[in-house]
C-alpha cells in the first residue's frame, strides 16, 4: 500500500481561502444537478448514550470518491472536545486506491461558510448588502467570513455569548447587536444548534433572504413552521431537507410540500427561477451535502499536488 498524505485542521484552512471555497461549492452544485457528481443522502447512526450521532456521507465525481465520517456530540464542549469531529477518506474513483485522509471538521467549516455565500448570491435581492448573523460559533464565523469574502456587509453579529459576537464583529469590522438587529438585515444567516426556533412570523420582513444552516438533523429547527411556510423555499437537496433539515417540521405539519421547494442547483443551472421579486422573502435550507465536501477535497488535493501545502504521509 503506498503512503498517503494526512491533512490536519490547520493545513486545510490554510490551503483554501473563502473566495475559492465559494467558487468550488458553486461548481459542485452545478455538477451535482447535471448528474456529473453523485451522492446518496447522508446516513445517521445514533450514539448509544445520550444526545449525539455519527454521519456517513459518500460522494463521487471528477476522479475522486470520498466518504466523510463525521460526528455531532452537543455535550462535548463540557469535556473540552469539539462538538464535530471526523475524517474524510479519499479514494481514486477508477481503482479504489486510498489517496488521502483529511480532517473533516475543517472541510465542514469551509463548505458550510461557502454555501451561505452561494445561496445569498443566487437568492438575495440584487441590492442586498447587510448581513445578520445569528450564532457566532465556529460555523457561524465561517459563514460570516465567506459572506464577507463575497462582498456582503457590514453585518450585525448576535450570539447568546456576547464575547463570541464581539470577537467576530471585531475581526470583520462589523458590529455586535441584539437578535432583533440581526433579523432586520438584508441577509439573515442562522447558525445555531437548532434546539429552539429563532425566526418567528413576527421576524419576517419583505425582501429578506434567510440562510438556515443550523438544523442539520431530525428534531432540529431554527424557524417556526408557520414562518417557514410564509417564505419562498429553497434547499440544497430535497431528500435530506425533507427528513433532517429546517423544512422537516413544516413538511411534517402539512404546511410545505415538495412542489413548493426548489433545489438550489436548479436555480444555478437555469432550470428553475430564483427570487421572483424584491419583496419576496426567500429561505434556503442547508443540510450539508457530500458533494460540497468533495469540492473542498478537490481543491485541497490540487493545492497539495502544486506544492502549495505540505502534509505528512502515512502507510496504511
Amino acid at each position: 500500500m503506498p503512503e498517503i498524505p494526512v491533512f490536519d485542521h490547520d493545513t486545510v484552512l490554510a490551503a483554501i481561502p473563502p473566495a475559492e471555497a465559494i467558487d468550488r461549492v458553486r461548481d459542485a452544485f452545478v455538477r451535482h444537478y447535471d448528474g456529473e457528481w453523485v451522492m446518496p443522502s447522508k446516513v445517521y447512526l445514533d450514539a448509544p448514550d445520550g444526545p449525539g450521532d455519527f454521519r456517513a456521507m459518500p460522494a463521487r465525481g471528477s476522479g475522486l470518491a470520498i466518504l466523510k465520517w463525521i460526528t455531532s456530540f452537543p455535550g462535548n464542549g463540557a469535556k473540552g472536545l469539539p462538538v464535530v469531529m471526523g475524517l474524510v477518506c479519499v479514494s481514486d474513483a477508477s481503482d479504489g486506491r486510498p489517496l488521502a485522509l483529511i480532517d473533516a471538521r475543517a472541510v465542514t467549516m469551509l463548505r458550510t461558510g461557502a454555501v451561505a455565500a452561494v445561496a445569498a448570491q443566487e437568492l438575495a435581492r440584487e441590492d442586498a448588502a447587510s448581513v445578520g448573523l445569528v450564532g457566532c460559533g465556529v460555523y457561524g464565523a465561517w459563514a460570516a467570513r465567506c459572506l464577507a469574502a463575497a462582498e456582503y456587509g457590514p453585518g450585525i453579529c448576535y450570539d447568546l455569548d456576547p464575547d463570541a459576537a464581539g470577537a467576530l464583529a471585531g475581526e470583520l469590522g462589523w458590529e455586535a447587536g441584539a437578535i432583533e438587529d440581526a433579523l432586520s438585515c438584508d441577509i439573515v444567516t442562522c447558525v445555531t444548534p437548532g434546539h429552539e426556533p429563532v425566526v418567528t412570523e413576527d421576524a419576517l420582513r419583505p425582501g429578506t433572504h434567510f440562510n438556515m444552516l443550523g438544523a442539520d438533523g431530525p428534531g432540529k429547527a431554527e424557524a417556526e413552521p408557520a414562518a417557514v411556510a410564509k417564505c419562498r423555499l429553497f434547499c440544497d437537496e430535497w431528500n435530506q431537507a425533507a427528513h433532517g433539515g429546517e423544512l422537516t417540521p413544516a413538511v411534517a405539519a402539512g404546511l410545505v410540500t415538495r412542489d413548493q421547494v426548489t433545489e438550489l442547483g436548479a436555480v444555478m443551472t437555469g432550470v428553475a427561477e430564483g427570487r421572483a421579486s424584491d419583496d419576496e422573502i426567500t429561505l434556503f435550507d442547508s443540510t450539508g451535502l457530500a458533494i460540497q465536501d468533495l469540492a473542498i477535497t478537490h481543491a485541497l488535493l490540487e493545492a497539495h499536488k502544486a506544492g502549495a501545502v505540505k502534509a505528512p504521509a502515512v502507510r496504511l
